[in-house]
């Protein structure tokens, strides 16, 4: 199988070495490059073509997500992950607009980073749980209005198993968590994510809990 080729936009020198070293210490994964500047990730990143891009917000000049609705845009394929210190609500929803599918947190251990890299690569949205908390509660603020009657029945459609590994996905937990909490396999727990995405009409993990709590 080949490595997931991923780059790495950071301004900071010591975490950008940070994260590269480890990339090249982990299995599965290829550092294919990294860039101290949007500018030099909008002209680097097509060329260097990766299959992720662990993204900070805070850059000089062409800032994180502004470089992330550029990219993606051109090339919808690559997957961006916002890597960040930043935890404000406004941050949060900018970058996923933008295009971002994941959002960690700098502080998330280099296990759990990899596991989100693997996550995201895999058809996932990983979140940190602090930022996947203020993503529910954002949706739950919203849904005080009322539920829509069709994403109830979309709701009720999906098994005790699966409404149990949504909720678990909504509070932020990787596949790899949610596996040892109900005591089955991380294959399985993908299985069961990808029929909840089939049926409630999703493409990903922000989308489902969109749909979770009735926006």
């Amino acid at each position: 199988m080949m490595p997931i080729r991923v780059c790495i936009v950071e301004d900071n020198r010591d975490i950008r070495q940070a994260l590269e070293q480890i990339l090249q210490l982990s299995s599965g994964l290829e550092w294919a490059g990294s860039y101290s500047s949007g500018e030099d990730a909008l002209v680097g990143i097509p060329l260097t073509a990766p299959q992720v891009v662990l993204m900070d917000i805070h850059l000089g000049g062409v800032d994180g997500i502004e470089c992330v609705r550029v990219l993606k845009r051109r090339h919808p394929e690559i997957l961006f992950m916002m890597c960040t210190v930043y935890e404000d609500d406004a941050k949060i929803f900018e970058a996923l607009r933008a295009g971002a599918s994941g959002y960690v947190l700098k502080k998330t251990t280099p296990d759990k980073l990899l596991e989100a890299i693997r996550e995201l690569h895999q058809g996932g949205s990983p979140m940190s749980s602090q930022i996947a908390r203020k993503v529910v509660r954002a949706f739950q603020d919203q849904n005080k209005v009322g539920a829509i009657t069709e994403e109830s029945d979309r709701l009720d459609s999906l098994s005790k198993r699966e409404m149990e590994i949504l909720e678990m996905l909504a509070k932020g937990m990787i596949y790899k968590e949610i596996s040892v909490s109900l005591f089955i396999s991380p294959e399985t727990v993908r299985k069961h994510v990808y029929h909840i995405y089939e049926k409630l009409h999703v493409n990903n993990r922000v989308e489902a809990i969109n749909k979770f709590f009735g926006r």
